[in-house]
């Protein structure tokens, strides 16, 4: 049972959970999975627990995955030393609120006056007060987006749902970090965290913020859905090579006892080339070429040893030299 786990084990389901998510994502490469996957039965069977149990881990976690979580220690830790000894006593002193409160207000200042990089110092000072505050961390994450800092404030509104997840404003700001950093998926994501969280089907930007969003995801499956795929006889990206073994199948099987060719040798015949042009622009044209009658009575007498046919002479019929 999930209630029944130590906190050791809740942990070691966290990371087992990171390292699968990682593996999933694109964080690590496909040739890393199979190390991953190694160390997440060592993990599991050590701490005797089932990374395949959703229950358990979806208790392990909460809300928020291990990566979340580790972001708001980070953010604590580089609160500097204020920040830290007010982390250590648990909850910030009526003076560092008031004074973290007075500090943000006068960023919010600097925001409406488009003074970002001013408004970005006032929060950070603001958060070494309270370093736990969702809202100067949201506050931050608006002020790193409007500098075009988007990765910054990604960090930073991630931080903010981390601790508060029903501070909508935070995960409005995480899909517009994620949008603008081309994360789509991401961006709907969270824009559905924020309209879950506001209840009633969510306020009018941030379903505008999920539908935009949604959109680029769909835009971006139509972009994928008419790429060039490979069919058989072409390389990737089309326009390849068509496939010759058909016709060399025809001629006796390439390259054995009967004296057939090779590829170099038909090709540097210049009618040849033209045709080889052609077919590679039209593949339908192989078709054509191998229900050809003049050309598969020639296979037949190659096939049964009456030697190999006279490629001039085979171009010289209008039939194939058209092509």
């Amino acid at each position: 049972m999930a209630s029944q786990h130590s906190s050791k084990q809740r942990l070691a389901l966290a990371i087992c959970d990171f390292l699968s998510s990682s593996a999933a994502d694109g964080t690590l490469t496909a040739d890393d999975k199979d190390s991953i996957d190694v160390a997440i039965n060592c993990i599991s069977e050590s701490f005797k627990v089932d990374p395949a149990d959703k229950a358990a881990v979806a208790a392990a976690i909460g809300s928020q995955n291990l990566l979340q979580i580790y972001s708001v220690y980070e953010k604590l830790k580089s609160a500097g030393p204020a920040g830290n000894a007010s982390a250590s006593s648990g909850q910030p002193s009526d003076a560092d609120k008031k004074g973290a409160e007075a500090l943000k207000s006068k960023g919010n200042a600097a925001m409406a006056q488009k003074d970002y990089k001013s408004a970005i110092d006032l929060y950070t000072q603001a958060l070494s007060l309270h370093p736990s505050n969702a809202v100067f961390l949201s506050n931050r994450a608006a002020a790193h987006s409007a500098a075009k800092d988007h990765a910054s404030a990604r960090i930073d509104a991630e931080a903010a749902v981390a601790i508060d997840p029903a501070y909508t404003k935070a995960w409005s700001r995480l899909g517009l970090a994620r949008f603008a950093l081309g994360d789509a998926k991401g961006a709907m994501e969270a824009y559905g965290k924020g309209i879950e969280y506001e209840g009633n089907g969510g306020s009018d930007a941030m379903k505008k913020g999920f539908e935009t969003a949604k959109r680029r995801v769909e835009e971006m499956q139509s972009e994928e859905d008419l790429l060039p795929r490979s069919s058989p006889g072409q390389s990737p990206g089309g326009g390849g090579m068509p496939d010759f073994s058909n016709l060399a199948s025809m001629l006796g099987g390439g390259g054995g006892g009967g004296g057939m060719p090779d590829l170099s040798s038909i090709m540097s015949n210049p009618m040849f080339a033209s045709m080889a042009q052609n077919i590679m622009s039209n593949p339908e044209l192989m078709g054509n070429l191998m229900n050809n009658p003049r050309l598969r009575d020639m296979a037949n007498q190659f096939s049964s040893g009456g030697g190999m046919p006279d490629l001039n002479s085979l171009m010289s019929d209008p039939n194939i030299a058209d092509m």
